[in-house]
């Protein structure tokens, strides 16, 4: 009787493991914020940058990341802690990761303790939506190829050279190409300036369509902005 016991007591839980398992794969966010830094502006305060070990990345907006957000401004983190970054699923991309999602943190490195972070912190909360490591990489590289940045704000006349721009012209430049309204995020260089550091754009939850944002990142910039060179 007693082994019966234990062997209905390991059915039970077995069996509620798998439930909490499917629980755990249902979406549980809104939509994503897909997020691009101005390296310059990375660059230009007092914590300084170090450029990756392969060298000085192209004067361009590089991705920050794709992350799961909720509609009231909350945001899952860290949800599959059995699913750890694995560079060896996305060694077709690496090149295209180092172009467009390139690390800036100090020391230099190749970019993969930047991505896993990004994978694990962010990711692993998107399993409902990514089949895989390899599809949420690159969903954020087919997105940065969707929406230049630097061309579209180049094309209003905003230039990164070191010189200051209204923010309504800024969000205008954006929204006139992409459709909707961006969030920008500010930082301030070494002198105290507020300057154009992050653009976020809003992506529904399954990932197919840009969207307005429920709810913009927290932060404030000026009604002034620089947009340093890099």
């Amino acid at each position: 009787m007693a082994s019966n016991s234990a062997t209905s007591l390991f059915l039970i839980l077995f069996i509620i493991t798998q439930c909490l398992s499917v629980l755990n794969a249902v979406q549980d966010f809104d939509f994503f914020y897909f997020v691009q830094q101005w390296p310059g502006s990375y660059c230009d305060t007092k914590q300084s940058c170090c450029y990756p070990t392969t060298g000085k990345p192209a004067t361009d907006f590089g991705i920050h990341g794709l992350w799961p957000n909720n509609n009231d401004g909350t945001y899952p983190s860290n949800c599959d802690p059995n699913n750890p970054y694995d560079q060896s699923q996305i060694s077709d991309l690496i090149s295209r990761m180092q172009q467009n999602w390139p690390t800036l943190a100090c020391p230099s490195g190749t970019g993969s303790t930047f991505w896993s972070h990004e994978w694990e912190k962010h990711g692993t909360c998107a399993e409902s939506v990514f089949t895989n490591q390899h599809a949420y990489f690159k969903m954020a590289l087919d997105l940065k190829n969707q929406i230049d940045l630097l061309s579209i704000l180049q094309g209003a006349e905003i230039h990164p050279d070191g010189g200051s721009y209204s923010l309504d012209d800024i969000k205008n430049a954006v929204k006139s190409t992409i459709g909707h309204t961006p969030g920008i995020q500010c930082n301030v260089d070494e002198s105290g300036n507020s300057q154009l550091y992050q653009v976020y754009i809003c992506v529904n939850g399954s990932g197919s369509d840009l969207i307005e944002c429920p709810v913009y990142p927290r932060g404030e910039c000026g009604n002034s902005i620089e947009f340093p060179t890099f």
